[in-house]
């Protein structure tokens, strides 16, 4: 069948094309995630925090990334940050050529920044639904701050948290297709450049969309699985 020779692997399909770029989407949410969750837990501490300055920066933060459309903000770092780069290493050394930041790290980062600024509210969210009892208990015998927050509120936290993290994830794994725009190889792009070279737009695009649609299915499944794991004996009310 035609549709069989234009997916094959090999010379004559893009299969190969479509795999790579199914990798490098995976590798970018992969590596967006734990940059976002680690905003996402600084900004939900600031939030929480009983200092004013802290609290405003995260709110400014969080107002801001949520305001901003996912495209602007790639943009924002893919051109903002590398031309403030190359500006600041001119300042150092007038002879230093221009530094482009790669399209991979530009949304990483970006993405990053995305995730961390829903999650951030998530989190917030769920360490605000504690029961602040637990932790007069813990203070009672004994226990730092520190010990509060690894031995008692984290766990019950991310159990809290555990399902709108899966929505966002699934989210930042859709939004990944917007780095298809500062020309990185992903599978949006490839799919592109097939459409274009093979004018077969409704074979290809097709086609990734039912690849995102698997992965997004698998990982709900996980999720489900996790959320099931994280609420094992909690009794149903």
């Amino acid at each position: 069948m035609e549709w069989f020779e234009y997916l094959s692997f090999g010379d004559s399909g893009w299969g190969d094309e479509l795999a790579s770029g199914l990798g490098i989407t995976l590798s970018l949410a992969l590596v967006s995630l734990p940059i976002g969750l680690a905003l996402g837990f600084a900004v939900a501490a600031a939030s929480v925090s009983e200092r004013p300055v802290p609290r405003i920066i995260a709110f400014f933060f969080t107002t801001t990334i949520r305001g901003l459309p996912e495209l602007l903000t790639l943009f924002i770092i893919y051109h903002g940050v590398g031309l403030l780069i190359s500006k600041t290493l001119k300042w150092f050394n007038p002879e230093a050529g221009f530094f482009e930041l790669s399209p991979f790290v530009a949304g990483a980062v970006a993405l990053g920044l995305v995730f961390g600024g829903y999650s951030g509210e998530v989190l917030r969210g769920a360490w605000q639904a504690l029961d602040k009892g637990q932790q007069e208990a813990a203070q009672a015998i004994g226990m730092n701050r520190l010990q509060i927050f690894r031995l008692i509120e984290f766990p019950q936290m991310l159990r809290l948290a555990l399902p709108g993290l899966g929505n966002l994830w699934i989210n930042l794994l859709k939004d990944t297709a917007l780095v298809s725009v500062i020309a990185l190889s992903d599978l949006m792009r490839i799919a592109s450049v097939a459409v274009g070279a093979t004018k077969k737009p409704f074979l290809f695009f097709l086609t990734v969309c039912l690849i995102y649609w698997v992965i997004c299915i698998f990982f709900e499944w996980c999720i489900a699985k996790m959320e099931k794991r994280a609420n094992r004996g909690i009794r149903a009310s």
